[in-house]
């Protein structure tokens, strides 16, 4: 008699079925492009302030003003996202970046780039309050905290691409006098930078019929049908996320993802610029940094299955991408500066390995467009904040690596303390009737 593997046996790949996997990676090419579309911005920060002469904080609220808005795309997104299915809002919404990615590349004046920019965090915010419940419905709960930090993985590889996109495309382009800019010394490639960001429309195409809706999405519109249909309109609301059982839910999760937008940008929205400081070519670092936070995140995701759980795992990362400071931006050696954006990449940039998961099985299925989507992007609006303020800070004065070290140690250690304010979730089901069970912890 043969023997009869179970599944627990088998490699983690081969328990994810092919309708899993097309979840997946609509949900993960999505998020890929759209880190693309927003960290190209990033290398060409200098070329703007050259274009619209504007100082650096200036050029920073163009990064905090898409973050802001990134609040108004993750709510209307999510709440479509519980209404009307996970895969339409995640259609549109990478449409409408990329529409307005490439619109920016038109620019005449700081005030039209800096509204298209506004418009164009509106489609950033809902890819992901759409995408995530999306793909982290359709996979196994064993395997959540991995697919988490293979999903969030997907903003640095759109990062390393932006980099080699300002490696191989915008040197053709850098030396070609700008027909846009009233500016003499401005060239055509940060807006070729821009333009290549109509490149996600296409994935639309193939979400749209490649991939299936959520499983627990449509258990759960069944599940109303057969009771009362009325209860669909009230549930799916974003009142939901304001009464008593949820409140301190939303609270919480929307305070631990500000901490982690603050640690995030400060690390790596003037990065690039403080490597051009340095009289270094930036790429090379940002591939080294991005290529240790897909590495970190994945392996912290993983971790945060076990014994560490997701608090443990975000802890411990968090604090190590403190203490990898001296390597990261105090030191002149290249081998250390390499060495030290790799570390902080798998470490600084890890926490986010478990970010999809935590905010996914804090809130019931009713609401997990909508909740996540929420408390995502008012951490992404709160953390706005951080590029304009590194750059007044620059404006004062200080140095970009000193600015920088002193947002990325304070915003560490509020992470930490962020995580332990609610419970762990680790292991969590999601059900079509978990409603009614929801996390008062």
């Amino acid at each position: 008699m043969s023997k009869v593997v179970r599944t627990s046996e088998s490699p983690w790949y081969r328990q994810v079925n092919r309708e899993q996997w097309r979840a997946f990676f609509a949900t993960f090419l999505g998020w890929l492009l759209d880190g693309f579309d927003f960290t190209i911005m990033t290398f060409i920060l200098v070329d703007i302030q050259e274009s619209f002469t504007v100082d650096a904080a200036l050029a920073g609220a163009l990064g905090t003003v898409t973050l802001l808005f990134r609040l108004v795309g993750g709510l209307g997104a999510g709440m479509m996202a519980d209404r009307y299915g996970r895969k339409l809002p995640l259609m549109l919404s990478i449409l409408w970046f990329s529409l307005f990615a490439f619109l920016s590349g038109f620019s005449t004046s700081y005030a039209m780039l800096f509204a298209f920019r506004a418009l164009f965090g509106i489609g950033m915010g809902g890819e992901w309050a759409a995408g995530m419940p999306l793909a982290l419905e359709h996979w196994p709960t064993r395997l959540r905290g991995l697919a988490s930090g293979l999903l969030q993985g997907g903003w640095y590889w759109g990062y390393i691409l932006s980099a080699l996109t300002f490696s191989y495309i915008y040197p053709i382009f850098a030396a070609m006098p700008d027909p846009f800019s009233p500016s003499p010394d401005s060239t055509l490639g940060w807006r070729v930078m821009f333009w290549t960001g109509v490149i996600p429309a296409l994935l639309v195409l193939w979400i749209r019929t490649g991939v299936s809706e959520s499983p627990v999405w449509l258990a759960r519109q069944r599940h109303l049908k057969e009771t009362s249909a009325g209860e669909l309109t009230d549930r799916v609301s974003v009142l939901r996320l304001f009464q008593p059982d949820l409140l301190w839910v939303t609270i919480q999760s929307s305070l631990l993802l500000s901490a982690f937008m603050f640690s995030y940008y400060s690390i790596s929205f003037w990065y690039p610029t403080f490597l051009r400081d340095l009289g270094v070519d930036p790429v090379r670092y940002v591939i080294g940094f991005n290529a240790g936070a897909i590495v970190g995140i994945g392996l912290w995701g993983r971790a945060s299955e076990g014994v560490l759980g997701r608090r443990g795992a975000v802890t411990l990362a968090a604090l190590t991408g403190v203490a990898t400071l001296p390597v990261f931006l105090m030191t002149s050696s290249v081998s250390l500066l390499f060495l030290g954006a790799v570390l902080m990449g798998a470490t600084g940039g890890g926490i986010w390995g478990m970010a999809p998961a935590y905010l996914t099985e804090r809130f019931p299925t009713a609401v997990r467009g909508v909740g996540p989507g929420l408390s995502y992007h008012i951490g992404a609006a709160v953390g706005s904040a951080t590029p304009f303020v590194l750059g007044q800070l620059q404006d004062g004065g200080m140095t970009i690596g000193r600015a920088m070290s002193w947002c990325i140690a304070g915003s560490g250690l509020l992470v930490v303390g962020m995580i332990w304010l609610g419970p762990e979730t680790r292991g969590r089901h999601f059900s079509a009737l978990d409603d009614d069970e929801a996390d008062r912890g």
